[in-house]
């Protein structure tokens, strides 16, 4: 017996592990009652905006490792589409449904009409339209199919309607999913033995090598292989930012992130290599600090799940395609005795050590109004062994990168790849899918301005995320380029651009119902973090903060 489309998705949602699903009404709205109906678990969650929704869709994605999904009606798709530019960018399977045209009235200048599908193109795997009922349940496979598969990205369905009023049409198709494609990673090819065995050889060989770890290794849930090989062959490892949580920072072998958003120690030793293993990282601009680190020229292996990006930064001595844990385990199996470089690990501590004492006076600053150092050293100690970091851009993803480590292999680290004001509503989205993991977000006030509104969501639905904030009263990452376009004599009405007028974001917090606590010395520091994380409830820890200073540039 035919039943609406809207019974369909919203079990085949379900069936696909969906628990939250985030949107701005109104969209599916049929749908939405069959979730409550049906599946009551699935929390509805509506925000302020739909650029936060793909956000929190994404931080969801990104902690439980299968697809976030978000949704909103037609005249808030391009919103949608703006926001998923970021999990294409960092490869987070997140389900965007939209709205779409009618046939009936296309091409009339009906009420809020544009054609937004096309905008979709550049930011997802997979862009499609769905104009009939019957085509809810091949169509939404396929949508999972395309987010999970090989790199992991966002995928978007079109449906009929401009709040998808094609749920309520009848279909006979039942609701049946591909379980296979219900997370991170689906397969788990292994390379060629050939090339297994040059990999290992070279590795072997080298007198200098290093690992670069990328988002792939977390992916792939790498990050154990990665550490036991390392060891294995006594391999330093760097990361990019997005493979932060690869490997503790704390590991002998661990040397930080290399790039512009980085640890000069990490940029130092990646430099003095004479082999660079890339692991699940497109050797990128950011992870590479635009192809100087390493520099042009230097012999190379990779591994990555995609092949088309295989030796597309640097020629490669060796290229395997393959999924990152298998090919990890795999070398290890292969791999004989460790070998002996103590004179390269050797180099390699004196680097780090080097590193360690000449921002040690920093990192322990008392210094009032409070080092952004501190709060990077202060979240280093405080937080738990299982607790999730989620990181904005900027100036927020520059401290972090430099100045704070992981300390447990349980813990998560998830930094914006690239859009400012990510990190609040992404904290959210991956608090939903931590349960009782802690959910810590560090950003800037001028990250926390762009979705300040969401912390009433976090309230609203007790999503207890932890919200420290760099409050300097500015934007001061911007200060480096004024000073150059002022050919190094910026006038004071140059800092109009990037200052802000004084905020107490604790006080605001405490009015939208979170807890607010304002942190005014270094002392406060831990004290604050520790209630904070005991709260239960939404916080956010206002951390004043020094605007003259300014994070270290990148150092090759």
């Amino acid at each position: 017996m035919p039943a609406p489309a809207a019974i369909v998705l919203a079990d085949m949602l379900a069936a696909y592990g969906v628990t939250h699903l985030f949107q701005v009404p109104a969209v599916l709205r049929r749908t939405l009652a069959e979730l409550e109906r049906r599946h009551p678990d699935i929390a509805r969650i509506t925000t302020h905006g739909e650029k936060a929704a793909a956000y929190m869709a994404d931080g969801y994605a990104r902690v439980a490792l299968r697809p976030g999904v978000c949704a909103a009606q037609v005249v808030g798709a391009l919103n949608l589409a703006a926001g998923l530019r970021e999990p294409h960018l960092a490869g987070s399977p997140v389900l965007a449904l939209t709205g779409g045209r009618l046939p009936a009235t296309a091409f009339r200048h009906v009420y809020q009409e544009v054609d937004d599908r096309p905008a979709f193109d550049e930011v997802t795997k997979f862009n499609a339209s769905i104009d009939d009922p019957d085509r809810f349940p091949d169509m939404l496979r396929q949508a999972f199919r395309v987010a999970v598969s090989g790199r992991p990205g966002p995928v978007h369905l079109q449906v009929q309607g401009n709040e998808g009023q094609l749920d309520t049409g009848l279909t006979d198709e039942p609701a049946r999913i591909d379980p296979l494609f219900a997370a991170v990673p689906p397969f788990r090819p292994l390379p060629e033995q050939a090339s297994l065995d040059a990999a290992l050889e070279a590795l072997l060989s080298a007198a200098r090598p290093v690992i670069v770890a990328g988002g792939g290794v977390r992916s792939s849930h790498a990050g154990a292989a990665l550490v036991a090989l390392a060891e294995a062959l006594s391999i330093p490892v760097a990361t990019s930012p997005n493979g932060k949580d690869t490997i503790p920072g704390t590991h002998p072998l661990s040397v930080g992130v290399a790039g512009t958003y980085s640890r000069e120690s990490a940029n130092q030793v990646v430099n003095a290599a004479d082999l660079v293993c890339f692991v699940g990282t497109r050797a990128g601009g950011m992870t590479t600090h635009f192809w100087t680190v390493p520099a042009p020229g230097v012999r190379a292996i990779q591994i990555d799940i995609d092949p088309s990006v295989l030796g597309q930064n640097y020629p490669l001595a060796v290229a395997l395609a393959g999924d990152a844990r298998r090919t990890l385990e795999e070398l290890l199996r292969l791999a004989p005795a460790t070998p002996a470089r103590d004179g390269w690990l050797a180099q390699v501590g004196r680097i780090k050590a080097s590193w360690a004492a000449r921002y040690r006076d920093v990192l322990t600053s008392d210094a009032i109004p409070i080092r952004p150092e501190r709060i990077c050293a202060a979240l280093t100690d405080g937080l738990p062994s299982d607790a999730v970091l989620v990181t904005d851009t900027g100036h927020a993803g520059m401290w972090m990168a430099q100045f704070h480590d992981m300390t447990a292999a349980g813990q998560s680290y998830l930094r914006s790849a690239g859009h400012l004001g990510w990190a609040v509503p992404a904290g959210i989205g991956a608090k939903a899918a931590a349960g009782s993991r802690p959910v810590v977000v560090f950003t800037g006030d001028s990250g926390l301005y762009y979705h300040l509104a969401e912390i009433e969501t976090a309230v609203r639905w007790n999503l207890a995320t932890v919200i420290v904030v760099n409050n300097n009263d500015g934007g001061n990452q911007s200060k480096r380029g004024f000073d150059r376009a002022y050919e190094g004599a910026a006038t004071d009405r140059s800092r109009e651009m990037w200052t802000f007028h004084p905020v107490d974001f604790a006080r605001i917090a405490s009015e939208m119902g979170a807890l607010g606590i304002r942190v005014d010395k270094p002392s406060e520091l831990a004290g604050a973090l520790d209630r904070g994380l005991s709260a239960g409830r939404p916080v956010v820890i206002d951390v004043h903060t020094d605007i003259d200073v300014i994070a270290p540039v990148p150092v090759v």
